[in-house]
């Protein structure tokens, strides 16, 4: 609809300067036809509008059809989600080059997030030792009555059972806090070494 507005608008602007002009435009046989307003059997192949000396002045797209419609509504979108994405990155950029105006103060903030969870990790340490240690009591303790020949009493079984699920869950959350931390370290490396390209250009630009 836009593109025939503007034809419409070209059509008025032209008609002043060349005199009339005309929709060229091709049916389903492939023949070429001529007229003054543009049928819905040109809307298929799309047409040309062109003076009276032959000479095409706009065109007129063909009519998408609705698989091409979605694939096109589709690809707007895509490109539309990654200029949203580049602002926000831009945006982001910009606030930690304006919140960390030298590498000094960029690095204190990094290394405080290490240390947050370097933080998180002693703690967990001490934890496990503590519940290791509580499992290691209570199997000394079923061990010995064991060894005088009598039965082990199923609350103690039942405890034993409770306490290997409270030592294996925090040797998994210590290893989720460990594989954090590598993680966080390589990140920290890529996102440093952002910084320094981006204050590189900051740099450039403030002496020019």
């Amino acid at each position: 609809i836009a593109t025939v507005a503007l034809s419409a608008s070209v059509c008025v602007h032209a008609q002043k300067n060349a005199g009339a002009l005309r929709y060229k435009w091709y049916d389903a046989q492939g023949l070429v036809h001529f007229s003054a307003s543009l049928p819905s059997a040109a809307m298929p192949s799309g047409s040309d509008m062109v003076n009276d000396h032959g000479l095409v002045v706009s065109h007129v797209s063909r009519q998408l059809n609705a698989e091409e419609r979605e694939a096109a509504n589709k690809l707007a979108a895509e490109q539309a989600a990654k200029r949203r994405a580049a602002e926000q990155v831009a945006n982001a950029e910009a606030q930690m080059l304006s919140a960390y105006p030298d590498e000094e103060s960029y690095k204190i903030s990094l290394h405080q997030t290490l240390d947050t969870i370097d933080q998180q990790i002693h703690t967990t340490q001490i934890n496990l030792h503590s519940q290791e240690k509580a499992l290691t009591d209570l199997l000394a303790r079923a061990a010995d009555i064991e060894n005088s020949k009598q039965p082990v009493p199923k609350y103690m079984t039942d405890n034993i059972a409770k306490q290997r699920n409270v030592v294996t869950e925090q040797r998994n959350t210590l290893l989720r806090q460990q594989n954090l931390r590598t993680q966080t370290v390589q990140e920290q490396a890529r996102q440093l070494a952002r910084y320094r390209v981006l204050k590189a250009e900051q740099d450039k630009q403030n002496s020019q």
